[in-house]
């Protein structure tokens, strides 16, 4: 398996605008430290320690006060590093974990207690491909009855063919990095048309993170980002969410996050909108304390 970097050692602080009070990272990991939180046997990739205190120190850097903790498959159903992070948090942030067929109602009630509100379903190829579907349903008819949404990380290009799974949801799903579109493809390609037509479901949430992930360019300023943003934000204003991605796995190029916080500035740029996607959404969708 290959190891990953790190992220950015110094990111500045947001230079565009002032992130408000209440302002949430909705999409974000904590990896490690290995010696307390072993990463999967299995897993595809080995990134370096990236805990909860780096991630405070971020959050201070970058004028953030909430953040929703993300699963990711390196750490595989093991939660017990973001659950951590969550109870260090004293209500400010939120998680969404990763189980199996395992996990009985008491252990997602126990999650449930420490502030998962949601469970992540790998759909891209270099993570594995396509979850068992039948064990995809059973687990998404087990998180029901906790109002727990489903979140779905996705090739753009395979969007179309899973529109009757999303049919199917008895609960809200969010789209992962704006379904990682190829940005170079234009904004009337297909898949990211078929994200567009998604959002006109009110089941339907995407985060407009990865930034660095959809360039084609590699470093900032991300313009060619900016129009596939603004038109999500423009389908579904009340259901986008925004997350820098830290600590950016396997990503081409390693982002400073200010940069991703300052790009904001260009995917909203009135204050009004970016308060909707950074307090009140997440703050809809996630049971702050």
């Amino acid at each position: 398996m290959k190891s990953i970097p790190g992220p950015h050692p110094n990111p500045h602080r947001p230079a565009r605008f002032s992130p408000p009070p209440k302002a949430c990272d909705a999409h974000c990991h904590v990896f490690g430290p290995a010696d307390k939180f072993p990463f999967a046997a299995g897993r595809a990739y080995t990134p370096p320690d990236s805990g909860i205190d780096s991630f405070e120190q971020l959050q201070e850097r970058l004028g953030l006060s909430r953040a929703v903790f993300v699963q990711a498959s390196c750490h595989g159903t093991d939660n017990a590093a973001m659950v951590d992070a969550l109870q260090r948090g004293d209500g400010r942030y939120a998680g969404v974990a990763m189980i199996d067929e395992s996990f009985t109602e008491t252990d997602i009630g126990a999650l449930h207690d420490a502030g998962v509100r949601g469970t992540r379903f790998n759909f891209v190829a270099h993570l594995g491909g396509a979850p068992d579907m039948e064990v995809f349903w059973r687990i998404v008819e087990r998180v029901v009855p906790f109002g727990w949404h489903i979140v779905l990380h996705f090739d753009a290009k395979d969007l179309p063919s899973h529109a009757e799974m999303l049919d199917r949801m008895p609960v809200p799903y969010i789209i992962d990095h704006m379904a990682r579109v190829p940005v170079s493809d234009g904004t009337e390609q297909e898949p990211f048309q078929a994200l567009l037509g998604l959002l006109a479901d009110e089941r339907a949430w995407v985060k407009i993170s990865g930034a660095e992930r959809l360039t084609a360019d590699g470093p900032p300023p991300y313009d060619d980002v900016v129009p596939f943003a603004q038109a999500l934000i423009a389908a579904a204003p009340d259901r986008v969410l925004w997350g820098t991605d830290w600590p950016h796995p396997n990503v081409r190029h390693m982002p400073n996050d200010g940069d991703l916080v300052d790009v904001l500035a260009d995917f909203a740029p009135d204050e009004a909108t970016r308060n909707r996607i950074l307090i009140e959404n997440p703050e809809r969708l996630y049971d702050f304390g």
